[in-house]
């Protein structure tokens, strides 16, 4: 399981950080994400990290996002700064657990919930 948190209302150029933490029986994480979906929109990535810590985003937030995470946490963050009106999308994150199984490794990719962010001009 993935649970988000963090999301809200903020005026432009405002900062919000927004966490996702994921639980259950874990090996490992590789890649974990954020991805928006602005309403009549499709699912957008916004930024990944791998299990490397190496990054990628969207062009759209670069220099304004900063994806990081926690392994000892399970946890992946997303650190959003100037934000912009059309920041505003319901935020997913996601994960790709890797589980032990009887016969050896198994990786699911995972969803959270979604987490409504509304950036107002």
């Amino acid at each position: 399981q993935l649970q988000a948190s963090g999301g809200g209302l903020v005026q432009t150029g405002g900062s919000l950080r927004l966490s996702c933490e994921a639980s259950g029986s874990i090996f490992s994480i590789n890649t974990m994400g954020w991805y928006r979906q602005a309403p009549g929109k499709q699912r957008d990535l916004v930024a990944t990290i791998t299990s490397s810590a190496t990054t990628n985003y969207a062009d759209s937030v670069k220099g304004r996002f900063t994806i990081s995470r926690d392994n000892a946490k399970n946890t992946v963050y997303l650190q959003m700064s100037s934000l912009k009106p059309e920041d505003t999308a319901v935020y997913y994150c996601n994960a790709d657990v890797v589980r032990l199984m009887a016969w050896g490794q198994k990786s699911f990719s995972y969803w959270g919930q979604g987490t409504q962010v509304t950036v107002s001009s």
